[in-house]
């Protein structure tokens, strides 16, 4: 048996291995434990201190629901809610003011730094049961944990 070599061949076998290797991989989307939708959030730190409530029954919340497209919670005495989006490949969040009720508490102040970061965050972070809302590259605006 006779063996050819062909160098237009090879030179063409090479181009065909080379481009396969050189395709871009697509982002892997986020697993499962970065949905944040369909969860209970409780607030734990705000502005990178932890929060001290005067009342600890009135622990700030939120959950989004991803069908109707809307957040919903308690700042801890006053209900809060809106419409969301978010880009759960590129970890992008963006509340959208809503509604809140006026009723006056013991930790107002606690219940308007939610508010503040809730409004102010355009991107989020997961690590275990900790959600991180965040604007831009700065420092967390607001830490929560996952309700169990």
């Amino acid at each position: 048996m006779k063996f050819l070599y062909n160098p237009l061949a090879s030179l063409f076998f090479i181009i065909l291995m080379a481009s396969c290797m050189s395709k871009p991989v697509p982002p892997t989307p986020p697993s499962a434990s970065n949905d944040i939708t369909g969860k209970t959030w409780r607030l734990a730190e705000i502005n990178g201190k932890p929060i001290a409530l005067k009342n600890p029954k009135s622990n700030p919340y939120f959950s989004l629901n991803m069908k109707e497209m809307r957040y919903e919670g308690n700042g801890g005495c006053n209900g809060v809610g809106g419409t969301f989006e978010i880009k759960r490949e590129m970890m992008r969040i963006k509340f959208n003011q809503g509604m809140s009720t006026m009723i006056a508490c013991e930790d107002l102040e606690t219940e308007q730094l939610f508010t503040k970061a809730l409004l102010a965050a355009d991107n989020y972070s997961v690590s275990g049961n900790t959600l991180s809302l965040n604007k831009a590259r700065m420092a967390p605006l607001a830490k929560f944990v996952l309700q169990e």
